[in-house]
Formats: structure tokens, C-alpha cells, sequence
């Protein structure tokens, strides 16, 4: 169990899908903990170790991340109690695909649930022991305004004189970012470097995030930011989700560095339409998802598009022949009966492009073996 990516998998997606506040929090991160968690806990098997015997320090590390991201108690028991229930049934469900004899599982989960017992305890003291440590910082302070100005749920938005212990202006404009850093310690050592941009930062549904009073440049940043326009704090509420949901693209991606909402604009409206982009996908049937040449055709379609429907610029791309990018549009269009480049037929406009470009992208993302 501690070496199968499954098992890891299915307790993320347990603890996940009974807490919505984990849910909220990127899967990498539960995933880091789950590993750890299932390693010591098996690695406790393996040692037949009294459970008060055991170093716990994964457990408390646990909990004290998750105060520290904003995580209710509630939601963090909720998502530990899910996945321990789902390792037990994992655990008994192996033991008798085995042969293991009902009195030696009986006395197996009786082990098991001592232990997770104690487990939990950990957590929670973890928990609590950061949550006081936090709570005597301005760091939390300025962490609980951030959450209050940028998430619907966690109460009214700050009054001006909270704002301004904050360091920040009532009728101010600010950059909202977003990073994919969600470890706390790294979380720290980047909120000092964007510090010097004035603002306030701290952890928000488990990313660093931050309002900042000028845009942060790239140099020599190993992370990746979205940063929107200067804009009013009234606003925050609804720009915040918009550059969360730029972050998952430009992840997807593999970027790094700064990334202005606004470039990422397009990806992000037609993210936001699910429905509308599988029916777009429907109108590619004749394309099949399992045959590579089928996939290097639409691939090249995309790039034909994304360097603005000229040939030569494609091919350099790609390096290939530009002769080669003609035949594979036209053999995409003997596919699918839909002319892919700019002819007199068929004159590309924006919207037309659009179209093109939205039902090539989600076919291509599509991985029906996955499902």
C-alpha cells in the first residue's frame, strides 16, 4: 500500500470529497501529506511499535499546515476521518483478496484503528498548538483581512480602520496575485520578497496570495504568479476566482514566473464553459483520441493557428517543412470536412478562428481512457 500511487489516490479523493474545505486546497498538497501519513503509519506495522512509541512530528505537521491555511478543525477532521476509513477498507479488502483469516484481520484493524487513534490526536494538537502561535502574529491578523476581502464565506469585508492598521488604503488600488507555493515555510520566504511591493500577503484557500500595491517582477522567482490589474478593494471578491482559474491553466502549462490575468484572459472565459466545449469537441467525430497521427495533426492545426495562420512561422515551430503543415491541415480537413487554413472559400475571421481553436484545444485535452 505505501508504494501504490492508487492507494494514495483514493484517500486523496476520499478526504477531498467529504471536506470541501481540503477540496479547496490544491490536490498536490493532500497528496504530500497522504504520502507521508501512509508511510509512517505502515512503517508502524512493520515495527509492531506501541502507537505512544512512534514519532508523530508528520501528524502535527499536519495540522499545524492546515491552520495556518485557514482550514476549519471540522474541515480538517472531516478529510482525515475520510481517509482513514477509506485505508481500512483498503487494508481489509486486500487482506481477504489474500486469504488473511478473519481473527488475524480482526486483530490487524483493531491495531490499525489504535493507531490512527492516536494519529488524529497529533493532528489536532498540531492544530491547535499553531493555531495559538498564530494567533498572537500580525501575520494572522493580516492573513484573517486578506481571506475576508478575497473569499465570500469568511465573513464582512474589513471595516477602514481595519484596513488601515493593515497598512492598506480604503480607497486604494491593489494587484490581487495568486501562486501555486502552499507550503507554509515556502510561503513565508516568498511573502518576504514581495513584501518589498508593499501590501498585504498570507495563505488563502491553501496558495500564497496577496494584495500588492505594484505588479512583482519575475526576476529570479521559482514560482508561479498571477497578477491582476491595479484594482478596488470592493472588487476583490470577483477578480480573486478569475486569477485562481488562470493559475490552473498556466500551471497546466508548465509556466513560471509572473503572468498577467489579463493575457490569460481568453483561456480563462472559455474555461468557464464546459458544456459549450464539449459540444464543440463532438463536431471533431471523425478525429480518433487513440491514434497518434490524428493527435499530431490537430497539434499542428493549433500551432498553425497560435502563430497566426502563416505557414513558415508554424513550420519553424514545429521544424518541419511548411510543405508539411500543408498537407497535415489538409488532411485534417479530409477528416473532419472542415477547412482549417485561410482560403477563398473559407476567409478566417476572429470568431471563425475562435471556434477553430476552442474545439482543436478541447479535443485535444480530452483523455476519454482516462475516465
Amino acid at each position: 500500500m505505501a508504494t501504490d500511487r492508487g492507494v494514495v489516490e483514493e484517500l486523496v479523493r476520499a478526504a477531498r470529497g467529504q471536506s470541501p474545505e481540503v477540496a479547496r486546497l490544491p490536490e498536490a498538497e493532500n497528496r504530500r501529506h497522504v504520502e507521508v501519513l501512509l508511510a509512517t503509519g505502515l512503517d508502524f506495522f512493520e515495527r509492531s511499535d506501541e502507537p505512544d512509541e512512534q514519532d508523530f512530528r508528520a501528524a502535527e505537521t499536519l495540522g499545524a499546515d492546515r491552520a495556518a491555511q485557514g482550514i476549519s478543525i471540522d474541515g480538517l477532521l472531516r478529510g482525515v476521518q475520510a481517509a482513514r476509513t477509506q485505508a481500512m477498507k483498503i487494508a481489509i479488502a486486500r487482506s481477504r483478496a489474500v486469504g488473511v483469516p478473519d481473527e488475524v484481520l480482526l486483530e490487524g484493524m483493531v491495531d490499525l484503528d489504535r493507531y490512527t487513534g492516536v494519529l488524529e490526536r497529533h493532528v489536532v494538537n498540531g492544530y491547535h498548538t499553531a493555531e495559538l502561535e498564530l494567533s498572537r502574529t500580525n501575520r494572522d491578523a493580516n492573513t484573517h483581512l486578506l481571506r475576508r476581502l478575497l473569499l465570500p464565506g469568511d465573513g464582512p469585508p474589513p471595516e477602514p480602520a481595519q484596513l488601515r492598521r493593515a497598512g492598506l488604503s480604503p480607497d486604494g488600488l491593489y494587484h490581487c496575485l495568486v501562486s501555486d507555493v502552499t507550503q507554509p515555510g515556502e510561503a513565508r520566504a516568498l511573502e518576504q520578497r514581495l513584501l518589498g511591493c508593499g501590501g498585504v500577503y498570507g495563505l488563502v484557500e491553501g496558495r500564497l496570495a496577496g494584495l500588492s500595491a505594484r505588479r512583482p517582477t519575475s526576476a529570479d522567482l521559482d514560482a508561479l504568479l498571477v497578477v491582476a490589474p491595479a484594482t478596488a478593494l470592493t472588487a476583490l471578491r470577483d477578480v480573486h476566482p478569475l486569477c485562481v482559474a488562470a493559475l490552473r491553466i498556466a500551471g497546466r502549462a508548465g509556466r513560471r514566473g509572473v503572468h498577467d490575468l489579463t493575457d490569460l484572459s481568453g483561456q480563462v472565459a472559455l474555461a468557464a464553459q464546459p458544456v459549450l466545449a464539449d459540444l464543440l469537441r463532438g463536431t471533431l467525430a471523425g478525429l480518433d483520441h487513440a491514434d497518434d497521427f490524428h493527435r499530431e495533426l490537430v497539434g499542428t492545426a493549433l500551432v498553425y493557428l497560435d502563430h497566426g495562420q502563416r505557414l513558415g512561422h508554424a513550420a519553424a515551430a514545429l521544424h518541419v517543412h511548411p510543405n508539411t503543415v500543408r498537407y497535415r491541415l489538409d488532411r485534417l480537413a479530409e477528416i473532419t470536412g472542415t477547412p482549417w487554413d485561410d482560403t477563398a472559400e473559407a476567409p478566417s475571421t476572429v470568431l471563425g478562428t475562435l471556434h477553430h481553436w476552442w474545439a482543436l484545444r478541447t479535443w485535444l485535452d480530452h483523455h476519454p481512457l482516462q475516465r
